[in-house]
Order: structure tokens, then C-alpha cells, then sequence
């Protein structure tokens, strides 16, 4: 008996000093959401419904949407979330356990580095980071303060694709020789917009963040900052990261690649967008390649991915013996030099989204204390980012790159590297060392 409430009190103590509360075996994990008027509104209903979990507050910049998501936890949980405006001040609430990050990317590092320092543990969507430095700081908080954080890259919870990769690692298409992922989502022009005032209840210095400070436009703030370089990382870097995530997975990298070539650009529209509408990206492996392209425009489809209305997503794998289709729908393989179909998986209710079983996985990860039990780790999530990055280093500046995968860096070559962090705005700053 004395040892067990000797480890009690040890306990009792670690959690005490780190700022968490003591989580008993039937208490439920106390969640808050930060960025609440999208994605976040998901995060809500999901956590809302678990058994094991509860919306315990939700966070955001714009008031308006802080009263939105109240209404939606009390809803769905039948009780009403703390609400706060300012991260910082939520990061200090020790009743606490995770948080749930569904800001805009640029937030993603810096928000995740602050609550592994708190004590909280973390679900970040994708992408991990909004540049290499950011992902790999990320990693570091995480293994220094011993937090549990999950990527949002929820393909990696999708059984029909986990038993896809499985096929590929059983040598069902012979030696995989080269991943494709498509990111074929139609984006419409997002025309011009004049600078305007600030819109009443929101905190523009919050939302900027770690970005530079620039006059508010309404066309780089709801959703069209993902068309911005300050905040956001193009489409490759929105959708299809997941798909980039996917074709890693499948051709089981673990590291980055030693070279990449990216190219396109902003075809057709007019607009205020920085980031391409079309784009293509070729990373070379030792023995294999890995292949992206992006398209925003009207276009067809590729092989058997799905159409989904409007949309061609998914991913390719081509070997030795045959080539696999993985897509939302399912999964077909074709083998031989007639490709004959000879296997197919099929998901029985089709659906582009399927975020419970991930944040259920990461609510499992919270209580077993083992971040080897994550679906999507941040290491994993950080190095699928990390591919983006090194795509938009090569597009913005129109060549081929060498990477130094060992240390995450582009070698001798100033220019690029330059691109492997920010100037950040103080004093919201990525630090080097955690």
C-alpha cells in the first residue's frame, strides 16, 4: 500500500510541476479547440460526442465565432466551454488536458510549442508546420515535454487505406518504383479585394501572429489566407498534404529525399493569390520517386481515381508487377502487362472526411501516455510537411534543389535556405531551442 501511494504522490507531484490535471481512469480527457470557425466546428462535434472526452473551452480570435461554437458544444454536449480569445491565456488554465488546433497554418508551430510547454498534450491539423524549422521545433517540444501530439492527416486512421499500404509492403504490385499523388480540387478565382478595417470583435494582432504585419484584407483572412505565402502554403500544402502523406507512407520513407524539382504557376485567373494553381513536384528518392501535382482549374482525371463531382484526389503507386489506385472510395489493383484488375477494396460508406477514428486514436494515445501508439506522430506529420516546403522552396525559386535530408537543410545553398524558416514577428516567435 505505501508504494502505491508513494507512485501516487510521485505522480501527483510530475503532473503538478508540468500544469496538468490528474486524470483518473473514468474522468474524461478536458479538451479545448483553437479556431473554431471551420474545421474547428468538426473538432467540436467530435470531441463532444466521445464518451471519453468533452469540449471543456474553445478559443478563437473572432468573437463572433467564439459565440458560434458555444452554441454548437451546448448542442452537442449538453454543457457550455470556457471561452477565450487570447491562446496564451488558455495555455495557462490547468483544468485543461489537450488541446486541438485548427488555426490557419502559419499558427500551427508556435500554438503546439506553447501548450507542449503548458503541459497540454496536442491534436495540430495538417499541415505539421508552415516551414521545416517550425516542424522539426515541433518534434522537440514534444519529446522534451513528453506530450502526446497527433498530425490531422486522418488517412492514417482509415482502415481501407491502412490495409492499402499493408497490401504494398506484401509486394502486391512487385517493387514499388514510384508513389503519385493528385491533388485535382477545383478552386475557384478568388477575385480582388481592397485593404478595409478590421471587422468588429476580432483581434487581428493574434491572428497575424507570427506573420508580418500588413493592412487587413478581407481576401487574406476566412479560408483565402491559404492562398498566401505569410500564412498559408498553396493547395499542395492544404489538401494535398494528406495525399502527399499517403504516397510517403506507401513507398515506406521515413526521411526526406535528396532532391526536388517543382514547377507551374497561376494560370487563367486574375486575382489577389500568390501561391500556384498548378503545380508539379518530383522528388527523387535513392530507388524510387515520389510525384505531386496539384491542379485547381478544370481538368480531367487520372487512371481510376474517383470523381467525386468536381473533384480527382487521391493516389497512384506503380511497380515491378502492376500498378495500385487508392483513392476516398477505395482501392483497385492491376498487374501484368494486359493490367487486369485482380483485387479490389472497397469502402463501404464513401466519404472524403473521416476524422473520428483519428482523434479517437489520439484520445487513446492521452491516456496509454505512449506516443508510439499515434497514428500520425508529429515526427511523421513534420516530415510530409517538410515535403511541401521543399516543393514551394524549388517553385518560388524555378530550379532543382539538393537537400541534406540529416540535417534538414539545403546545404551550401544560401538561397534556399532562406526559406527554411521566417522572420517572425515578436513576440510570437519559433525558438530555436524549446
Amino acid at each position: 500500500m505505501q508504494t502505491v501511494d508513494r507512485r501516487a504522490f510521485l505522480r501527483a507531484s510530475a503532473v503538478a510541476a508540468s500544469g496538468m490535471r490528474a486524470l483518473g481512469a473514468n474522468d474524461r480527457i478536458n479538451v479545448a479547440v483553437i479556431g473554431v470557425r471551420g474545421r474547428g466546428r468538426e473538432h467540436i462535434s467530435i470531441y463532444g460526442k466521445q464518451p471519453n472526452s468533452r469540449v471543456a473551452a474553445v478559443c478563437d480570435i473572432d468573437q463572433a465565432q467564439t459565440e458560434r461554437a458555444v452554441q454548437l458544444t451546448e448542442q452537442v454536449q449538453g454543457a457550455k466551454p470556457k471561452e477565450y480569445q487570447d491562446l496564451r491565456k488558455l495555455f495557462e488554465d490547468r483544468d485543461i488536458d489537450a488541446v486541438s488546433i485548427a488555426t490557419c497554418n502559419h499558427w500551427h508551430a508556435l500554438a503546439t510549442i506553447w501548450a507542449c510547454q503548458a503541459g497540454k498534450d496536442v491534436y495540430v491539423e495538417k499541415p505539421a508546420s508552415h516551414n521545416i524549422f517550425e516542424g522539426r521545433r515541433m518534434v522537440d517540444a514534444a519529446r522534451k515535454y513528453k506530450r502526446i501530439v497527433q498530425v490531422g492527416m486522418q488517412s492514417r486512421s482509415i482502415e481501407h487505406k491502412i490495409q492499402a499500404i499493408r497490401l504494398l509492403r506484401e509486394g502486391a504490385i512487385g517493387k514499388v518504383y514510384m508513389a503519385k499523388g493528385l491533388c485535382f480540387k477545383r478552386r475557384k478565382s478568388i477575385g480582388k479585394s481592397p485593404n478595409g478595417p478590421v471587422p468588429a470583435g476580432v483581434d487581428y494582432n493574434i491572428w497575424l501572429g507570427p506573420a508580418p504585419m500588413r493592412p487587413f484584407n478581407p481576401n487574406r483572412f476566412h479560408y483565402n489566407w491559404h492562398w498566401f505565402w505569410d500564412t498559408g502554403n498553396g493547395d499542395i500544402g492544404n489538401q494535398g498534404v494528406h495525399e502527399m502523406d499517403i504516397a510517403r507512407w506507401g513507398l515506406g520513407k521515413t526521411s526526406l529525399p535528396a532532391k526536388v524539382i517543382s514547377t507551374g504557376g497561376k494560370f487563367v485567373y486574375d486575382d489577389d493569390q500568390e501561391t500556384p494553381n498548378t503545380q508539379l513536384a518530383v522528388f527523387e528518392y535513392d530507388d524510387s520517386q515520389l510525384v505531386f501535382e496539384v491542379r485547381g482549374l478544370l481538368t480531367g482525371g487520372e487512371s481510376s481515381i474517383a470523381y467525386d463531382g468536381s473533384n480527382f484526389i487521391g493516389n497512384l503507386f506503380y511497380g515491378s508487377d502492376g500498378f495500385m489506385s487508392l483513392d476516398y472510395k477505395g482501392c483497385q489493383i492491376y498487374k501484368g502487362e494486359e493490367r487486369k484488375l485482380v483485387q479490389e477494396l472497397k469502402f463501404s460508406e464513401p466519404k472524403t472526411w473521416d476524422t473520428t477514428p483519428h482523434m479517437a486514436n489520439f484520445l487513446a494515445a492521452v491516456r496509454s501516455r505512449n506516443y508510439k501508439d499515434l497514428h500520425c506522430d508529429i515526427e511523421e506529420g513534420h516530415i510530409s510537411a517538410a515535403l511541401v516546403h521543399m516543393a514551394n522552396t524549388s517553385y518560388r525559386l524555378g530550379r532543382k534543389l539538393h537537400f541534406d535530408p540529416a540535417h534538414e537543410n539545403f546545404g551550401s545553398d544560401q538561397q534556399a535556405n532562406q526559406y527554411l524558416t521566417r522572420k517572425y514577428r515578436e513576440p510570437f516567435v519559433v525558438p530555436a531551442k524549446v
